[in-house]
């Protein structure tokens, strides 16, 4: 699960993501994902004092970071407080990796790594369940190491080089009960942190031209600004959903909301009710937006039709005045005809 990844320099090593992209199917069934996660990372080399850094993330946004140069955690977002943070230390992790190595600063000769991630996890499936996930897991030098199981307050080894840290932690009672009360805590947080921060999609419907067929349109559903980021979102025909929907995917904005894109393809000559549907957790009921029957650039083909329209409406009156001068023209001539035979 953990791995060492490859630097220069570099202050902070991200664990193995534990977090797979929730990759939403075009489903009126809704289903959130929601996670909090404490990131730890401790390095040494030779002749080079350990290297400390750690983060707080929720559902992507790091929420606390702790200051290697002053020696503190600082919130990021004021509104966001954490649970209480785990009782171990910068102290603490570099007393353990000096242990693991079996090495102080001068015999040290190569890079070593210790990693640690804790938090939870929730996921509410579409028929109503709930998944929760706890977890306490460390990593060293790029693999698995030694995690906590919260059930039995026990350690569990994952590597031979773990057995005497296991023995060691299980004796810790105190400790662990700590954590198995964090684990606890950091589900009720993450419904807080979700209903401080929720924001509701701003919806969009446009169509253009298709480009391989200009007798079909291509009609494209936009949801942008919400928060968190799971949402579900199809296009109708009256109320029929389409098929052969195309997505983006979920894409983070630079304010920490999330936008998703569909799209799909119609027949121009069709006549229907086209409307786009999206249900996000924000919303008391899903948005519908429907399609107002106007085309970015079919406004090209409506000119072109217009000037012709307009083109023949002006041969048309060219040619009736000239017919008109011509029958006045021969009308006066025979008048004068007819006055000259007279005198």
């Amino acid at each position: 699960m953990f791995q060492i990844i490859s630097f220069t320099n570099i202050f902070f090593i991200y664990v193995v993501t534990f977090w797979l992209m929730f990759h939403p199917c075009l489903s009126d069934a809704h289903q959130e994902k929601h996670f909090l996660h404490y990131k730890f990372t401790v390095l040494t080399k030779a002749d080079t004092f350990p290297e400390f850094s750690a983060v707080i993330v929720a559902d992507d946004r790091q929420i606390k970071h702790f200051s290697d140069e002053e020696r503190v955690w600082i919130l990021t977002e004021d509104q966001t407080e954490p649970p209480k943070d785990p009782p171990d230390s910068r102290k603490w992790f570099i007393r353990q990796i000096r242990t693991l190595t079996n090495c102080t600063n001068s015999q040290c000769s190569e890079l070593h790594v210790l990693q640690r991630i804790i938090g939870c996890e929730l996921e509410k499936l579409p028929d109503g369940t709930v998944n929760l996930t706890v977890f306490d897991e460390y990593g060293f030098d790029g693999e698995d190491f030694i995690s906590f199981n919260s059930d039995t307050m026990k350690w569990i080894d994952k590597n031979p080089k773990a057995k005497e840290t296991k023995m060691q932690w299980d004796l810790q009672t105190g400790r662990n009960q700590f954590i198995k009360y964090f684990l606890k805590n950091c589900i009720d947080w993450i419904s807080t942190f979700n209903d401080i921060n929720k924001s509701s999609p701003d919806v969009h419907i446009s169509v253009r031209k298709a480009p391989d067929d200009h007798s079909n349109l291509v009609l494209t559903c936009l949801a942008t600004g919400f928060y968190p980021r799971d949402v579900q979102m199809n296009i109708r025909r009256n109320r029929t959903k389409l098929r052969h929907q195309t997505s983006s995917g979920i894409r983070p904005n630079d304010d920490e909301t999330f936008q998703m894109r569909i799209s799909v393809k119609i027949n121009r000559n069709y006549k229907g009710f086209y409307y786009c549907l999206v249900n996000h957790s924000s919303l008391r009921k899903p948005i519908s937006v429907k399609w107002d029957g106007r085309c970015s650039d079919c406004e090209t083909d409506h000119t072109w039709i217009a000037i012709g329209g307009i083109a023949t409406a002006v041969v048309l009156a060219v040619i009736i005045i000239v017919i008109v001068i011509m029958f006045v023209t021969v009308t006066d001539c025979c008048i004068y005809e007819r006055k000259s035979r007279c005198t």
